[in-house]
């Protein structure tokens, strides 16, 4: 007979500290930094004391015949806290996933207050950085080494290693974009933050398929924070509260058949005819348009709608920019965990070995006829489907 552990605990990762408290460290934001660094994460009003020592759950032990496995009994309804607690054994994964979940509350709020100036700094990308980019990209360092689970962060901010200070044996290795979309802030669109988690100390010389979590935290007229783990099925759901709780609210374990597009990169239809056919099919066959120019939202509404596809594709003129290890492989991750696949045109994309920091590719998100059809109108072929093709590849 074995034992497994269900979480029967409501208690929260600030347990001392009350809701006027909270707005006031909320309102008085530290200085926004150029380099990360360990000190300026120490002086951190959210990130001290209160989240660094966490309060133990309420265990309840219960008894399983004929299983190995944690018996895992999340509802909606059940907070952030009690669904890890319920989903996996390992409390440096919980610790970990709850202090992003701290982090990506405040960042909601800052989005919200946000100035949308431009700085005079561009990251290693080239890329313009506003200043909500760089806050935000200080919170989750700041998260990540107060969960002392975390060994290496890399962030698209700050492409390069950061030691956060936590074990390799036993820890985890997390790479983040602090804030897709950010360009569309001005525009008060969505946007959303998006971070994958690996075991150990390696980012590079590893696939999508070794993660052991992914998540994004969605910041629109709702705030949420879809998550999935390794070894628990579906992708879920937790709505930020008004009093600052995340809430689980929906499971997402299938993406069906629909017809519903988000086109990404359309420039590429002037030289790259399969996917202007790819295009017209949608059009010629009535498929809604939902495309924002957020990656965030545009992928999330298929796990949310359980329905659709999303397409980047590359042509001679217009490469590659989306980047596997930062947005790629964990948005593949949820949508493969939500039921859906993922496409780089030949493979899934968390088959895909990040062999640096910056690699990129093109991608496609979808149901499983919709990844067929990506695949066959680029490629003629698709690794999911051997008969004859479908819709605009024929």
């Amino acid at each position: 007979m074995e034992t497994s552990i269900a979480c029967c605990t409501r208690s929260t990762i600030l347990p001392n500290v009350s809701s006027q408290q909270y707005s006031a460290a909320l309102a008085s934001p530290r200085s926004v930094y150029p380099s990360f660094s360990s000190k300026s994460s120490k002086a951190s009003s959210l990130f001290g004391e209160s989240l660094r020592v966490a309060p133990k759950s309420s265990l309840k032990i219960v008894k399983a015949k004929n299983s190995s496995s944690l018996v895992t009994k999340c509802e909606i309804g059940d907070s952030l806290e009690e669904f890890l607690s319920k989903s996996t054994k390992d409390k440096g994964l919980i610790r970990l996933m709850t202090c992003m979940g701290e982090a990506l509350r405040t960042i909601a709020f800052k989005v919200r207050t946000a100035s949308c100036g431009g700085t005079a700094c561009v990251n290693s990308f080239g890329d313009e950085q506003l200043a909500v980019d760089m806050l935000a990209d200080k919170l989750l360092f700041e998260a990540l080494e107060y969960s002392h689970y975390c060994k290496y962060a890399c962030s698209e901010e700050v492409p390069e290693l950061q030691d956060m200070g936590g074990p390799a044996e036993g820890g985890f290795s997390v790479a983040f974009d602090p804030l897709d979309g950010s360009s569309i802030v001005d525009t008060n669109f969505t946007v959303g933050t998006i971070f994958g988690v690996w075991p150990g100390d390696k980012l590079t010389g590893v696939t999508g398929s070794q993660q052991v979590a992914a998540a994004m935290g969605i910041f629109g007229p709702r705030t949420t924070y879809v998550l999935a783990l390794k070894d628990v099925p579906g992708t879920h759901e937790f709505l930020l509260l008004d009093e600052g709780k995340w809430q689980h609210v929906k499971d997402t374990t299938s993406i069906g058949e629909g017809k519903m597009f988000s086109p990404g990169n359309l420039r590429a239809t002037f030289d790259n005819p399969d996917y202007a056919k790819l295009i017209d099919y949608y059009i010629r066959e009535k498929y809604t348009l939902r495309y924002t120019g957020g990656m965030v939202p545009d992928v999330n509404q298929i796990i949310v709608k359980e329905k659709g596809i999303f397409t980047n594709v590359i042509s001679p003129t217009a490469k590659a920019k989306l980047r596997l290890l930062f947005e790629v492989a964990p948005l593949g991750f949820l949508i493969e965990k939500a039921g859906g696949f993922s496409s780089d045109g030949k493979q899934s994309v968390l088959d895909k070995v990040i062999i640096n920091l910056d690699d990129r590719t093109q991608v496609a998100y979808g149901s499983k006829n919709e990844i067929i059809r990506f695949e066959e109108t680029l490629y003629g072929s698709s690794r999911l489907k051997t008969a004859a093709p479908v819709g605009a590849s024929a």
